[in-house]
């Protein structure tokens, strides 16, 4: 951060390396909690092969879990207003207490 910038002043100087900025591609996220974090597991499902991996893993404070619900309505809203509804299908169900999505 530039030693000019105030994070009270809402600037925030975000770096986004190579690597990160490729990203990874998901097809399942799982989500667990405890009483202090959600645990947000995303997954590369192949067709075909019974072995899955877990692409990267993200730890929310309770908190900043309700805000990424929050923008993630907010711009699935904006998108169907864009694009027309997005299709729900039946969800791909693995045993246990966690959530899929």
């Amino acid at each position: 951060m530039d030693n000019n910038q105030n994070p009270q002043d809402g600037n925030i100087n975000i770096q986004l390396n190579e690597m990160v900025a490729a990203g990874a591609y998901c097809n399942l996220a799982l989500v667990n909690h405890s009483p202090s974090e959600f645990v947000l597991d995303f997954i590369q499902l192949m067709p075909g092969v019974n072995q899955a991996q877990v692409r990267s893993r993200v730890i929310l404070a309770p908190l900043h879990a309700k805000r990424v619900l929050n923008a993630l309505q907010q711009n699935i809203a904006n998108y169907e207003q864009q694009f027309g509804e997005i299709k729900e299908v039946e969800p791909f169900v693995l045993g246990g207490n966690n959530v899929q999505a």
